[in-house]
């Protein structure tokens, strides 16, 4: 940053002081007496000279920025041109990270067939539906023209959608109004199971091919060395779960099958797949998993000849034993078992802000437990759907993130 620019950030900071200056005088003036007014004086700061304050250090001043709220320093992109580039530096992004608290809120996003190209998001600080909603248009202005696109997964405020008539996908961050477009490993390319999962460094794409070409293979793209890498060796028994994404816990990707039920991981750098070797709770009538605060959950019902009676939750303990720590409520069970019709393969679960979100493609409310509060409750309907809506109701986490890298 140049001197010059330095100098006009102090003298506008300098004038400022001087207005409020001037103010606090004239109002000691007419309230204090002169010995309190001469103490309050004298206890006031001195002009800035710019000259001085033109020479502080790049590093000290990029400190002193970095105690800024998120959107105070936004709001200061226009003075400096080094402030735009500023915002993406390594060091900054460490220093504001670590000293501040998340600045935006976080939502619940939905998308259905009948939003018409707009995605309605729930805010689960405000508890309330916002008035505006995501279109297609603010996520994807780079394939707006696109024919037919669909959003597959989210992590970390990044978005993932498929683009079918480029035969790729898109990862944008909507924060940061980046993205990046990335092609099918094969054209045509059958798939499902998406998973996208972010880190602090790069993201990951993991996804199983359906195509009797790669024989059942899973995929995994790195955004920090872009290529598609094939792993063999995939049991096709997971196919019929296609709702539920995988889950991310200690560097592998957990998936429940159909029954007879088990547990199992893939490790996304190995590729190889493993049974996790832990008893499953008994008369289980379908299983989901999710991943929250370093802890690996498991939604289950339980009944008898595929009709569940019972919904409970168990957590993986430290000895790798499924230990039981809720149970569903009577009448929220009776409601949610109604609303799915035991059709157990539209349910799918998923992790959002302290909050296990459960949900049915076939009905437009979620029923979520508050971890805090080891509480249950259903979010109300989306105020923008129409009162006779059809199946296919998909929701999604999105906690907006300025620094996720795509």
């Amino acid at each position: 940053m140049s001197s010059n620019t330095k100098g006009r950030l102090v003298q506008t900071t300098k004038n400022r002081f001087s207005k409020e200056k001037k103010k606090n005088v004239k109002n000691l003036q007419s309230t204090s007496s002169s010995s309190s007014f001469n103490r309050q004086l004298a206890m006031t700061k001195p002009d800035m000279d710019p000259e001085i304050w033109s020479r502080m250090p790049e590093e000290l001043l990029e400190k002193i920025l970095s105690l800024l709220p998120l959107k105070a320093f936004l709001n200061l992109r226009s003075t400096c041109k080094n402030f735009k580039s500023l915002i993406f530096s390594p060091s900054f992004i460490s220093r504001h990270s670590s000293g501040s608290s998340l600045p935006f809120s976080s939502f619940l996003l939905l998308s259905h067939p009948q939003c018409y190209n707009q995605f309605p998001l729930y805010d689960s600080g405000l508890g309330a539906w916002r008035s505006v909603a995501l279109s297609h248009s603010d996520l994807l202005p780079a394939a707006s023209t696109a024919p037919s696109f669909s959003l597959l997964s989210t992590s970390n405020g990044l978005f993932c959608f498929s683009l079918p008539s480029s035969s790729s996908f898109l990862v944008c961050n909507l924060l940061a109004r980046t993205s990046r477009i990335i092609k099918f490993p094969a054209s045509p390319f059958a798939f499902e199971l998406l998973t996208l999962v972010s880190t602090p460094v790069g993201y990951k794409l993991f996804m199983l091919s359906t195509g009797s070409f790669s024989n059942f293979s899973a995929f995994v793209y790195d955004s920090n060395d872009p290529s598609w890498r094939k792993f063999d060796g995939f049991d096709p028994i997971l196919s019929d779960n296609y709702h539920q994404e995988g889950v991310f816990f200690n560097g592998c990707l957990y998936f429940s099958t159909p029954e007879p039920f088990s547990v199992v991981s893939f490790d996304l750098e190995s590729g190889k797949w493993e049974t996790l070797n832990s008893e499953l709770p008994g008369d289980l009538t379908f299983v989901r998993l999710v991943c929250g605060e370093g802890k690996l959950y498991l939604i289950g019902g339980v009944g008898s000849n595929g009709i569940s009676r019972a919904i409970k939750m168990w957590e993986l303990d430290q000895a790798r034993n499924w230990e039981e720590v809720e149970n569903l409520p009577e009448m929220i069970c009776r409601k949610f078992l109604s609303v799915c019709y035991h059709n157990y393969e539209h349910v799918y679960c998923f992790w959002h802000q302290g909050m296990i979100c459960v949900c049915c493609n076939t009905w437009p409310e979620i029923l979520y437990y508050k971890m805090s509060r080891r509480t249950w409750h259903w979010l109300p309907k989306c105020p923008s759907l129409p009162v006779k809506c059809n199946c296919g109701f998909r929701w999604f986490s999105f906690v907006p993130a300025l620094y996720a890298p795509v």
